[in-house]
């Protein structure tokens, strides 16, 4: 859909600012990770404790984890071209995916090494010092996990957020091998390896709860409640509208939504009408929620026809007896040439063919001298 220019200077505007954010906080991750595997890395070999080791490994894999982010949003954010004509948003998601399967992996290596040093251990040597440099990186790694987390919700990149829960992850297994390294110390048992598997196991079960965010944005889920209840109140708010119907989203990355939806409108609207009351709704709905409406359909209500009021409220009662059956909608009777049609959303309890028979038998013997459509919605948007 075109857009003039003064249309798209704000959302604009605050794409190439969450850009700038996320690179801003993809950059402070990876310097802070090289130079917490640096100290770590000379720790561990200096300790010979394979804990301390992996761990400076598990920070290189963060580093690595923040560019992978940096990339993905700098090729999200290129201009349309003309194979990817509604953008290249999704590709956020993409990188999300990579970030949560490579914190999986992570947990995965995790638990393999700490079997092993259970199988095989090797006597570590802590220093002070060592203990000193383990105890900052917990801490460090607390910042900036709860930063970057922060950083990622604010921004909607599920990139970032799944990086700072690494993050935040790696803080907790940092922590229990200076658990383990003090214990060691005090009591010449070592516990490292077997606290490793504790620890691994909440990292692998973090890595499927992060990866089953961007897969399911990239199968395609429901359009979030509070978006479409928004567009919905300022479609209907408008005193023409009778009611906003079949709000479909469909989503090409954070915050980039193209959308379609039927409006309920008078039966004496012309065309013209119902042309500037659909443009200016679309430029309404822009500016208030960046959601294009790409399409807007309408029904025609009834507004002179006392019988068809009646037909409406009895047909209502009748299919919202049925559980499955959420919504009736778009209802228009002809009461001369006795017809009626409307649409039923069903539930996903009832297949929409098993719905439409059980309907149009109970409606064939209500209104025998009716010819009744009833089209089947699907229940996509709240």
């Amino acid at each position: 859909m075109e857009r003039k220019t003064a249309q798209t200077e704000a959302p604009e505007a605050a794409a190439a600012r969450r850009g700038k954010a996320i690179v801003r906080t993809g950059v402070i991750g990876i310097l802070t990770n090289l130079l917490l595997a640096g100290f770590k890395a000379a720790v561990g070999m200096t300790a010979h404790s394979i804990a301390v080791t992996l761990d400076a490994v598990n920070n290189l894999s963060d580093a690595l984890s923040s560019v992978i982010t940096i990339v993905g949003a700098r090729l999200a954010g290129r201009r349309p071209d003309k194979k990817h004509p509604l953008g290249h948003g999704r590709v956020e998601y993409l990188s999300a995916t990579v970030v949560s399967a490579l914190v999986l992996y992570a947990g995965v290596t995790a638990l393999a090494e700490s079997v092993k040093k259970i199988l095989h251990p090797v006597t570590a040597d802590y220093s002070a010092l060592s203990l000193i440099v383990i105890a900052a990186a917990v801490a460090v790694k607390i910042v900036l996990g709860l930063y970057v987390k922060r950083q990622g919700r604010a921004v909607d990149s599920g990139a970032l957020v799944a990086s700072g829960t690494d993050a935040l992850m790696d803080a907790v297994l940092s922590a229990s091998v200076l658990a383990s390294a003090l214990v060691y110390v005090k009591t010449g048992r070592s516990l490292e390896a077997y606290v490793g598997v504790i620890i691994a196991g909440f990292i692998i079960k973090s890595g499927v709860e992060l990866l089953a965010g961007p897969v399911s944005d990239l199968v395609g889920r429901r359009a979030d409640p509070a978006l479409t209840r928004q567009v919905r109140a300022i479609l209907e708010a408008d005193p023409a509208v009778h009611g906003a119907y079949d709000l479909i989203m469909n989503n090409y990355g954070p915050g980039k939504y193209y959308a379609s939806v039927h409006l309920e409108l008078d039966d004496v609207m012309t065309v013209d009408e119902v042309d500037v009351l659909t443009r200016k709704l679309e430029t309404q709905v822009y500016h208030e929620t960046g959601v294009i409406l790409t399409g807007v359909g309408v029904y025609s209500f009834n507004t002179a026809d006392d019988e068809a009021a009646r037909l409406r409220n009895e047909v209502t009662h009748l299919v919202m007896t049925h559980e499955w059956a959420l919504q009736l909608h778009g209802f228009y009777a002809d009461t001369r040439a006795k017809t009626m049609r409307f649409d039923v959303v069903f539930s996903f309890d009832i297949s929409p063919h098993e719905g439409l028979r059980l309907l149009q038998t109970e409606l064939a013997a209500a209104f025998p001298d009716y010819t009744i459509t009833v089209t089947p919605d699907v229940d996509v948007a709240d």
